[in-house]
Order: structure tokens, then C-alpha cells, then sequence
């Protein structure tokens, strides 16, 4: 089965169901963050719980102090002292009409940065949830349906694997918060290993082709990872 060789491949299950933190810095650009109006990451500082859809970002736009946090489905602005200045209940309710077509504000984007990283990133921890019903369609192939409970992209994705070494390929999605009709293709191009775990350290999101394929141009989103970190 994919699975075993995956959770196998990232370090074992025993592993992720006893992580409790991954840290990480990253910067991100691409044409789905100009088309928002939104700054581009450069050394952003992400702080995400693996057993629950809880992640921070900071900054999350261009004051440098205000971090963006989603807890569940809500979202809120801390200062550095980790005071609330705005918050937004179910936040997904939002999108994508009105001028969410045309700018997020901080608190849009908290929403699906925090929750597209959660997903990315926690992602061989997604295999043990038994929430999420997974099938393997083909050789490599896995596809997925999210419960509610679970802030994510679209209740269907495909998940596209090395069949021998396990490792994380291609993750295909729609972008519902954007439109219904952004299939997005995240690919994966290089993994590097921290403490021993291989992680995905360069992604390119592109739309989707033909039968999933992932289309060269254009670049909706480059995810570089500079560093990570596993708290137990």
C-alpha cells in the first residue's frame, strides 16, 4: 500500500502521531498572491500543530509585527505581545465573491495561507485521520475526500506519489476559496532532509492540465522552505 511506504518514507507513523509542532520559515511569491494585492512571504516564520488544524504566520502582510492565526475554521490578527486586534468567524463563508475577487485583506489571507500550509505540511500526519477517507486509484495514486472539519482546499484531492520511494510527487486540488474552477497543481521538486526526515522544499503551483497534469506557466505559487523544525 502507498500509504505504508509514504508514512514509512517521512519517518514512520509513530512519529507524526507524537509530533505535537513543525516551525518553519519560508518564502512564497507567485501570481495567485499579486492578483489579491497581497506582499509576497520573504522569511516568514510559520508555527503549526500537527494534531489540530491550528497554525500562525508571521508577517502576515507588510507590518512586520502582526501575525496571522487560524485555530479551526477562525481566523485573528495578534500583535507581538499576542493581543487579538481583529478576529473573523468562519471565515471560508467569505469567499470567493464580492471584492475577494479582487484583494484579500489580512485576515483573507491568514485564512488560506495558514490553512494551505497546515495541509502542506502536516501532510503524512493526514494519512492517520481517520476523518479523511483515502483510496489508492491507481499505482501511486491517492485520492482523498476531507470531511467539514477540516479546513482544506476541496473535499476531493489527489495525491501523486514516487512508487518506490514513497515520497510525495504532485498534490492536486481546487482552490475553492479562490474560484471553483482554480484546479491547481502542486508539485513537488526537491525534498531535504531535517533531523533525518525528508520534507518538501520547493513546490511550484501551476494550473492543472490534461487528466491532472501540471501545466509549466503560470506560476500561481512558489513555496521555497528554508528551514524546519520538529517539536515533540
Amino acid at each position: 500500500m502507498i500509504i505504508d511506504r509514504c508514512l514509512e518514507a517521512y519517518g514512520g507513523a509513530e512519529f507524526w502521531k507524537n509530533l505535537k509542532r513543525i516551525d518553519a520559515e519560508v518564502s512564497v511569491s507567485g501570481l495567485a498572491f499579486s492578483l489579491k494585492r497581497r506582499p509576497f512571504f520573504k522569511n516568514a516564520k510559520i508555527e503549526m500543530e500537527v494534531q489540530r488544524p491550528y497554525s500562525k504566520i508571521t508577517p502576515i502582510g507588510k507590518n512586520e509585527k502582526i501575525t496571522g492565526v487560524l485555530e479551526g475554521h477562525n481566523v485573528r490578527l495578534e500583535d507581538e505581545n499576542g493581543q487579538v486586534l481583529k478576529e473573523r468567524k468562519n471565515p471560508r463563508d467569505y469567499f470567493p465573491l464580492g471584492r475577494r475577487l479582487f484583494k484579500w485583506d489580512d485576515l483573507d489571507m491568514a485564512y488560506f495561507a495558514n490553512y494551505a500550509f497546515w495541509n502542506y505540511f502536516t501532510f503524512p500526519n493526514l494519512l492517520l485521520n481517520e476523518t479523511i477517507q483515502w483510496k489508492e486509484i491507481a499505482s501511486g495514486y491517492l485520492l482523498a475526500q476531507f470531511p467539514d472539519s477540516i479546513p482544506t482546499h476541496s473535499k476531493k484531492q489527489e495525491f501523486r506519489f514516487d512508487p518506490e520511494t514513497g515520497l510525495l510527487k504532485q498534490h492536486n486540488y481546487t482552490a475553492n476559496v479562490i474560484s471553483k474552477f482554480a484546479n491547481a497543481a502542486n508539485v513537488v521538486h526537491a525534498h531535504r532532509k531535517f533531523e533525518g526526515i525528508p520534507f518538501p522544499v520547493s513546490r511550484i503551483v501551476t494550473p492543472q492540465g490534461k487528466k491532472g497534469k501540471a501545466m509549466k506557466k503560470p506560476v500561481l505559487i512558489n513555496i521555497q522552505v528554508n528551514d524546519i523544525t520538529f517539536i515533540k
